[in-house]
């Protein structure tokens, strides 16, 4: 197992654990009293579709903003260099826009559930199975992931045994999401994502005064890792070596379209935010006001990684006790003061938490509605799933534990998330838009297009790449390439299952299919809905104006 470097002990004192504790009480405080709300089982998985948008807005970015995101993406930045905004400009924004604009209307006029219950309505029932049994393992493992990633910095920055970090951590979320349901999770989660701010800023400004300011620190990396280290483009020709072993168009094809749009239109962690939403305008606009926050928040994880890199040039090498996950760590002993110490613990335990919640949450939505309720406990009252609900969410924490385990064998926990995605969002995300855009696709295909996609992508990690049947260099590389290689065997199988098996009816596909009309019409906007910043579509390309400026200095 790979845990951080005993030398990151950290100076806290009773300040900062005191910051801690109300922190904690907050988060429970939340639980109990988003518990009124929660009457029935759309309470509890939905929030009875009734939150604001700006509530699901703030809850749909901080859900990514887990201790993954925090810890890997900074390692990725001290990998990698400036090639991390990649994972943000190209593998976030567009797909964000286009979850806003594009998709939310299939979902929400459709009430669904879940986005597996989309597949069941599109597709049939072999296809809503294997994608509710794909995703609530694909959950687990991912929760699995926060929860090791948790573990390991409260063990070397506060001396927890790491029994003990797993064991309170996993019975805060456990005790906010049970009480509370996906209300006490959303709530949580907008604290959760201004409490990772306050950590975040003060780390990467007293980064940058440590090492010079941005021209010291460009300089010292420049000399240290060469020019390419600093641009996001350089060396990405085909054929070329750059750090992130990867060229122009896997990043583009692998990361940009099919990674990204596969985890933020089909990660369910996500849509359910959006779903929570109180009307289809309010859902639209979710993942649209999270893209402006996300198109900064890359400085935030990148700038530390670079710093990391610099007063510790053998991070991650052989010859250095640190891995790269250890950049945040380090920073954190390194600059800050107790009490703003304090917040930045608390922060990284807030990601840890807003992260394990999300999917967590997710888990036991699929779970409930699109397994047990479907196929096992059929016709039951509300009130049986709403307990089955908080029951199976106790079963979830307790197998995130276990698959916390798995993570140990990655030093950079943003790749073993990078190859889960590859597996299972990718074949989910090809289905989707196959389905969504081409009305002959049949109802066969779907289950046979998510069984190839993940079979090929899973077949391109462990023997193409892990055997050396093609020289790949990185885990990076390797997962653009195997979510390519995912992509194009479940488009393909679905187009030559399509040509011999009967389509759905075209009655049935009102709604479900772009240019077709729900049965319901399009839904009204609500009074008072009429201002610039209400318009999902306003939003949208203001989005991409916003992130197309960004492109500016890629190069630098």
């Amino acid at each position: 197992m790979q845990y951080l470097a005993e030398g990151l002990r950290l100076p806290t004192n009773g300040l900062d654990y005191t910051i801690l504790a109300i922190y904690f009480v907050v988060v429970l405080g939340i639980g109990f009293a988003a518990r009124a709300s929660v009457k029935t089982s759309l309470d509890f998985f939905l929030s009875g579709r009734s939150l604001p948008a700006w509530v699901t807005g703030l809850a749909f970015v901080a859900a990514n903003l887990g201790a993954t995101e925090i810890l890997g993406m900074a390692a990725t930045g001290a990998q990698y260099g400036v090639a991390v905004v990649h994972w943000y400009w190209i593998g976030a924004i567009p797909a964000m826009v286009f979850l806003g604009l594009v998709m939310m209307p299939f979902y929400y006029r459709s009430k669904v559930r879940s986005v597996p219950e989309f597949l069941l309505q599109r597709f049939d029932r072999s296809a809503h199975l294997l994608s509710s049994i794909l995703f609530a393992f694909a959950a687990i493992l991912i929760a699995g992931v926060n929860l090791y990633a948790l573990s390991i910095v409260v063990e070397a920055l506060l001396g927890w045994p790491q029994w003990v970090a797993i064991v309170v951590a996993g019975l805060f979320v456990l005790v906010y999401i049970t009480i509370g349901g996906l209300s006490s999770a959303i709530y949580n989660e907008v604290l959760q994502f201004f409490v990772i701010l306050a950590a975040l800023i003060p780390l990467t400004l007293l980064g940058l005064k440590r090492v010079g300011g941005w021209d010291g620190l460009t300089g010292s990396l420049e000399k240290s890792h060469g020019s390419d280290f600093l641009s996001a483009w350089g060396g990405t020709g085909i054929g070329d070596a750059n750090p992130l072993g990867a060229n122009w168009l896997t990043i583009i094809l692998g990361l940009g379209f099919v990674l990204s749009f596969g985890y933020w239109t089909t990660n369910f962690a996500e849509v359910q935010r959006a779903l929570s939403a109180k009307n289809l305008s309010a859902a639209q606009r979710t993942p649209l006001i999270a893209a402006f926050p996300k198109i900064f928040i890359v400085f935030l994880v990148m700038i530390p990684g670079l710093v990391a890199a610099v007063l510790v040039p053998k991070i991650g090498t052989p010859g250095s006790d640190l891995t790269y996950n250890d950049a945040i760590p380090l920073l954190m002993q390194e600059l800050l003061p107790n009490g703003v110490l304090g917040i930045a613990v608390t922060g990284l335990l807030a990601a840890f938490m807003a992260g394990m919640a999300a999917n967590v949450s997710s888990f036991n939505t699929v779970f409930t509605t699109d397994i047990w309720a479907r196929y096992v406990k059929k016709d039951q009252p509300d009130a049986y799933y709403l307990r089955f609900g908080r029951l199976i969410t106790a079963v979830g924490v307790l197998a995130s534990i276990g698959t916390a385990f798995i993570a140990a064998s990655f030093s950079n926990i943003m790749s073993y998330l990078q190859t889960l995605f590859s597996f299972f969002n990718v074949p989910m995300f090809v289905v989707f838009i196959i389905g969504m855009f081409w009305k002959r696709a049949s109802m066969k295909s779907g289950v046979w297009g998510l069984l190839a996609g993940t079979t090929a992508a899973m077949v391109n990690y462990f023997w193409i790449y892990k055997q050396g049947v093609i020289d790949i260099p990185t885990d990076q590389g390797a997962n653009f390439v195997s979510a390519i290689v995912g992509f194009v065997a479940g488009a393909v199988v679905m187009v030559l299952v399509t040509l011999f098996t009967a389509p759905k009816p075209e009655a049935e596909l009102a709604g479900l299919v772009y240019g077709t009309e729900s049965p319901d019409g399009v839904e009204a906007p609500a009074e008072g809905d009429s201002a610039w910043y209400r318009k999902p579509a306003l939003l949208g390309w203001g989005a991409i104006v916003i992130a197309a400026l960004c492109y500016l200095p890629y190069s630098l």
